[in-house]
C-alpha cells in the first residue's frame, strides 16, 4: 500500500481550497483532487514539491499536469458515472486517476512506449484500472468508440478529425489548441451532428505527438 500520511492529506485539503478560490466549483472535482494521492506520481527529489499548483517533469519529455489545469479539463468534461471517456495522453496516469475517481469507465492511451509501460504497471497499485493502450493518441481508439468524453492532456495543433468522428453524439472533446508554446482550451459538444464550440483560457501542454499532433519527430 502506498503511503498517504495525515501531512499529505492536509497538504491535499490546502491544495482544493486553493482550486477552489481559483475558480474550480465540480464538488466531485474537488473530492477526487482531494482523494488522490498526487505525491506518489513523484520522484523522491521532488516530493516536497508534490501539492503545489504547478507542473513538474516525469522523464521522457513529459510533465504531471498542474493540478488547476487537470481540475478545470475535468470540470469542463462534466464527467457523470459510468460514462466512457478516452484520455489522450496517460503520461504520468494522475488525470486517469481523477476521472477515475469521478466514476468514469477510463480508455487512455500514451504515445511513448517507456511511459506506457511505467504507468501500466504503477496505476493498478494504487486501485486505479482504466484500459491502457500504446499508440498514436491524435487517431483515438477507433476500435472501443464512441466515447462520451474526449480529453487530450497534450497541445494539439489542430483538433483531430478522428475524434470528432469518435465522439458520441451528446458528447464533450476537451483539447488544448494552438502552438508549441501556448494553446487555448477548446471545449467542443456534438450535438445533432453540429459542432459547438467554446474558448478558454491559454495554456501550455506538451506537444500532442502523432499523425493528427505535431509528427513523431517533432
Amino acid at each position: 500500500m502506498i503511503e498517504d500520511n495525515y501531512k499529505q492529506r492536509g497538504l491535499r485539503n490546502k491544495l482544493v481550497k486553493k482550486l477552489r478560490l481559483k475558480g474550480i466549483h465540480d464538488e466531485a472535482v474537488l473530492a477526487a483532487i482531494g482523494k488522490v494521492p498526487r505525491h506518489v506520481f513523484f520522484e523522491d527529489a521532488l516530493l516536497n514539491h508534490a501539492y503545489e499548483d504547478k507542473a513538474f517533469p516525469i522523464g521522457e519529455g513529459q510533465t504531471i499536469s498542474q493540478p488547476y489545469t487537470v481540475a478545470f479539463q475535468s470540470e469542463k468534461l462534466e464527467v457523470k458515472p459510468g460514462e466512457k471517456i478516452l484520455e489522450i495522453g496517460t503520461g504520468s496516469g494522475y488525470q486517469a486517476a481523477i476521472l477515475l475517481e469521478l466514476g468514469a469507465k477510463v480508455y487512455t492511451i500514451e504515445f511513448n512506449r517507456k511511459l506506457f509501460e511505467k504507468t501500466k504497471a504503477f496505476l493498478p497499485s494504487l486501485g486505479y484500472h482504466p484500459f491502457f493502450f500504446h499508440g498514436d493518441g491524435s487517431l483515438g481508439i477507433p476500435s472501443r468508440a464512441p466515447f462520451s468524453k474526449i480529453i487530450v492532456t497534450a497541445g494539439a495543433p489542430v483538433v483531430p478529425n478522428a475524434l470528432i468522428d469518435q465522439l458520441a453524439d451528446g458528447g464533450i472533446l476537451i483539447i488544448p489548441v494552438g502552438d508549441r508554446a501556448t494553446q487555448k482550451m477548446l471545449k467542443i459538444t456534438k450535438k445533432n451532428g453540429k459542432l459547438l464550440k467554446e474558448e478558454f483560457d491559454q495554456f501550455a501542454f506538451v506537444p500532442l505527438l502523432g499523425e493528427s499532433g505535431w509528427g513523431a519527430s517533432s
